[in-house]
């Protein structure tokens, strides 16, 4: 299983994924989920995988041909609007399944993949997608500004009760990081290293990208300083329907 978010805020674009996968407690390896592709100053898309592994990376190797093939009419680096990228991620997830699903169906195994890809391009606005197994997708709006796939439940308490699109990047990332915190201190299946990219809106490139691991300073310091915080907020609670 994975944990990978993506936000769409009026400050720019937040993206943050593990690295952690398993096929049973014995069989656990890091792979990046994190792909991103830029043009500084005129375009950058980021693209986040969840689900099996060998689907997702089927997916974005099929992608990424077609960038060393200089294929226009399937590149995501000329596409001319993000809503045609996505649709060029599914198109490719469609194929695939095309390839893969029945082979795949034979063996038992689920043709589970999931993306979150956003960015933006030089004159358009900001765009983030979700896009499923069967190709289709749907886009972040002012009332839901952040899309969560793979092991989403346990992160998504507290971005629900802190972040609108008017949070501000630097707390955005806060709420995330905290929000990751809680998916791994839950799921073992979910772990560091994490995969930070920020985008600031119309700069059409990455400001921040971090490898953060488990001993990261401020990492720690936010996991101590939240557990810390939740204990002495739940001490003060009342004890009773009396108080």
């Amino acid at each position: 299983m994975s944990y990978c978010l993506g936000m769409r805020l009026d400050e720019g674009l937040i993206f943050l994924s593990d690295s952690r996968t398993n096929a049973g407690v014995d069989s656990v390896a890091r792979f990046r989920k994190c792909f991103v592709y830029e043009r500084p100053h005129e375009r950058v898309i980021v693209i986040l995988t969840a689900g099996n592994l060998a689907v997702t990376q089927a997916v974005i190797g099929l992608l990424e041909e077609s960038l060393e093939a200089d294929e226009p009419e399937s590149n995501i680096m000329t596409t001319p609007s993000l809503y045609e990228a996505a649709r060029l991620v599914g198109r490719a997830v469609r194929t695939i399944h095309d390839q893969d699903g029945e082979a795949m169906r034979k063996h038992g195994a689920d043709f589970n993949a999931s993306f979150i890809m956003g960015g933006q391009i030089k004159g358009r606005r900001m765009r983030l997608f979700q896009i499923y197994s069967a190709g289709n997708f749907i886009e972040a709006s002012e009332e839901t500004p952040y899309f969560q796939i793979g092991e989403t439940k346990y992160g998504k308490p507290i971005l629900q009760r802190v972040v609108t699109a008017r949070t501000p990047l630097n707390q955005a990332v806060k709420c995330a990081l905290v929000s990751f915190d809680s998916t791994i201190r839950s799921n073992l299946s979910v772990g560091a290293p994490l995969d930070l990219v920020v985008c600031p809106v119309d700069s059409q490139t990455v400001a921040l990208r971090r490898w953060i691991q488990e001993d990261d300073p401020y990492f720690r310091h936010l996991r101590k300083k939240w557990g810390e915080g939740l204990t002495t907020l739940f001490q003060n609670l009342p004890d009773s329907w009396e108080e």
